[in-house]
């Protein structure tokens, strides 16, 4: 196996990223490139340290974003890039120089649904499949050329921590079933359509403005609840609401059957379509 690529800088956390790193540093013998591995969203349990310390990766953490743009603006071999997991926007400078490539991983099926938390916007809109995309990194955020897609169904009780758990397995599996032909240099990427009014999803934007009107259809409340829903990991604050006209914020939610229905104080109950109850607790401010 042969590839021009003297380098590979794998960034990123979590999951998707452990899986990532561990791959390509396998992979290592079959074509030579020296791999080191930048951690530079800081996290406590961090399952990238270990792996490095295990199978010799060098590791930099560098969550400073200037300091990251330096360190990566010296690279001077034909280097690829793999951002796995990954938040930091890649200044135009260093994507445009010929020896750096780098490819993506995005949680959402391209060119739909671009930027963050996408697992969030797809089960507020109500969409019933979505999947992963690797793509060519330019300029334009989540705009670079295909390289491959997996897809998966959106369950109705899927909650958005669950399908972001599948996404990151799809990340891997594409991965897997894209690294040989980009070391190799031999994709056929597919053009992205770019349609006029493209929306970008950013950090900053929650589904349905952070608020949940109880006076919408409970299955729209339901998609609500599930789109936000990360466990702990708080990747949201807490919804809003009003009820009996006070101020409000929802606390946790079940979807239960109508026979466990208790009377509890600061507890709703709406009726779903498919017979069972959105139990729903509260805490007035």
């Amino acid at each position: 196996m042969k590839t021009d690529f003297n380098r590979v800088v794998v960034i990123g956390y979590g999951k998707a990223t452990g899986g990532i790193l561990k791959y390509t540093a396998d992979r290592q013998a079959d074509y030579g490139y020296q791999l080191e591995f930048i951690e530079h969203e800081i996290h406590a349990l961090s399952v990238t340290r270990q792996i490095c310390e295990e199978r010799g990766v060098p590791f930099s953490s560098l969550p400073d974003k200037k300091e990251l743009g330096a360190y990566l603006a010296g690279i001077q071999e034909k280097t690829l890039i793999v951002s796995a997991s990954n938040n930091y926007l890649f200044p135009a400078s260093l994507v445009g120089r010929e020896n750096i490539t780098i490819i993506n991983f995005h949680n959402a099926l391209l060119p739909d649904y671009p930027g963050r938390n996408a697992p969030s916007w797809v089960i507020y809109r109500g969409e019933a499949q979505t999947g992963i995309t690797w793509h060519y990194v330019t300029a334009g955020v989540d705009e670079g050329n295909i390289i491959i897609q997996k897809t998966c169904e959106i369950g109705p009780d899927t909650k958005a921590y669950e399908l972001a758990e599948k996404l990151m397995d799809l990340a891997c599996e594409g991965y897997f079933a894209c690294f040989d032909s980009v070391l190799e240099e031999g994709v056929e990427a597919k053009a992205q359509e770019l349609l006029p009014g493209r929306k970008l999803y950013r950090s900053t934007q929650m589904p349905g403005d952070g608020f949940l009107d109880l006076g919408e259809e409970p299955e729209k409340i339901y998609r609500l609840l599930r789109s936000v829903d990360y466990g702990k990991t708080g990747v949201f604050p807490l919804l809003q609401s009003e009820v009996e006209g006070k101020r409000a914020e929802i606390l946790r939610y079940r979807k239960i059957l109508p026979k466990k229905r208790k009377e509890e104080a600061d507890m709703l109950y709406l009726p779903l379509a498919d017979g069972n109850l959105l139990k729903i607790k509260y805490r007035v401010l």
